[in-house]
């Protein structure tokens, strides 16, 4: 198929397992996130099955093994099993064989292989419900469809693998890796509370559908109308959820910046599930898809009085995680905890203090105390202020919301100030 070489040219500049170990423990990952016996059985792999050693093998092996640690670690079924090394290992040769299998197929072969796949799984879901469009119609807009999926696949691949924005497979076995990739990414099945789950193609495919007038050919001007809608709703929202947000949707190239994100993920859905809000997880997972907000309101079915509510809901709850529920872990994550000023310049920090009465300048000595000392307990300062453990609680979070806003006028004046 042209299209299939023209849509994967982007990516590409080119034209028997050994038994598993018998040991029960899952190999030891290493501080910044790999595991070099793991990556080292990966290699062995590869080339005990292509009797050499490809260009690139180092590179593959080690990201094949990050992501199996990343999947059996955030796995509770995996992790309740009892039996971790078992499942690294069907997870590696399920990965394994995958890149084989496309590296077998060649470069032309392998992607004319994945574009009939994937186009087959999204054939009747990228035109419109209701319109008689024949075969030639139908086939333009899966092709339209699939240009841009691969283009987001590709990001995908470089955001989840920490690469850098310019990178694109170079040699035979990086492109096999690659193709792996976009066949598990498009097959994730991404599941929303009190509905089935779906791939995550479909989902894409089904929201590219519905944003075409019936029988009527693609206008990529569509496209950019759900961008522009993204930036009109960041500008109504408050900076708590801009910078949380933003935190959530940056490329992650410390491994313990990523782990430190998925914690706060973990603990935002866990709120969202003690609050009974399961819509917005709804919300919040597809914004971790990269989902437009286009693309939110048709997979979620909602109307635009809808998602203005649900909106309105998200943004309460993530201020009020983050500056009540779990604000220790998203301001150590942000890097705007006590030890750094809550984020402040020192400029910014005096100026702070000052606009604060004397008992609250006396409370913020007294939590950085508490900052440094964790015997030192929100109790024991009530009893130095002589306020209730309540009051406590509800000065904190009014003083955190007021640094946060003081924060950014601040950084907003001076921007002014300089144009």
């Amino acid at each position: 198929m042209k299209t299939a070489s023209t849509c994967f040219a982007m990516a590409s500049s080119f034209a028997g397992n050994p038994p598993p170990p018998s040991d029960s423990t899952p190999l030891p990952t290493s501080e910044d996130g790999s595991n070099p016996e793991l990556v080292a059985m990966i290699q062995q792999l590869f080339e005990a099955h292509l009797q050499r050693r490809p260009g690139g093998l180092e590179n593959v092996a080690e990201r094949l093994a990050i992501e199996v640690e990343r999947i059996c670690r955030r796995s509770d079924r995996i992790q309740t099993s009892g039996d971790v090394a078992h499942w690294q290992m069907a997870l590696v040769r399920h990965r394994v064989d995958k890149c084989l299998t496309y590296y077998n197929l060649g470069s032309e072969k392998g992607r004319v292989d994945l574009h009939s796949s994937l186009s087959a799984i999204v054939y009747r879901h990228v035109a419109p419900a209701g319109s008689y469009l024949n075969f030639q119609g139908r086939y333009a807009l899966l092709e339209d469809f699939m240009q841009t999926f691969y283009i987001e696949v590709l990001n995908a691949f470089r955001r989840e693998h920490q690469l850098a924005p310019t990178y694109t497979p170079r040699t035979r076995l990086e492109l096999a890796e690659y193709m792996a990739f976009s066949e598990q990414y498009a097959k994730r099945r991404i599941t929303l509370a009190g509905r089935h789950n779906q791939q995550l193609i479909v989902l894409r495919a089904q929201a590219f559908s519905r944003r075409q007038p019936a029988e009527t050919p693609i206008d990529m001007g569509l496209v950019t109308d759900g961008a522009k809608t993204e930036e009109a709703e960041a500008h109504a929202r408050s900076s708590v959820l801009q910078q949380v947000r933003e935190k959530m949707m940056a490329d992650a190239y410390d491994p313990g910046e990523a782990v430190m994100r998925d914690r706060v993920v973990t603990a935002l859905i866990d709120y969202f599930k003690a609050q009974s809000q399961f819509d917005c997880i709804d919300y919040l997972t597809l914004k971790l898809e990269d989902c437009s907000a286009a693309e939110i309101d048709d997979i979620l079915g909602l109307s635009p009085r809808q998602r203005d509510y649900l909106q309105q809901r998200f943004k309460y709850h993530v201020e009020k995680f983050s500056q009540q529920h779990e604000w220790e872990l998203v301001h150590q994550w942000l890097g705007v905890n006590l030890d750094a000023s809550l984020g402040m310049t020192p400029e910014e920090w005096t100026g702070f203090l000052a606009s604060l009465p004397a008992q609250e300048q006396r409370f913020i000595a007294l939590k950085q105390t508490q900052a440094s000392d964790a015997t030192f307990t929100d109790e024991a300062i009530a009893q130095t202020l002589g306020w209730t453990p309540k009051k406590v609680g509800r000065t904190w979070s009014k003083l955190l919301k007021h640094a946060w806003n003081y924060r950014n006028q601040s950084r907003k004046d001076g921007e002014d100030g300089g144009e």
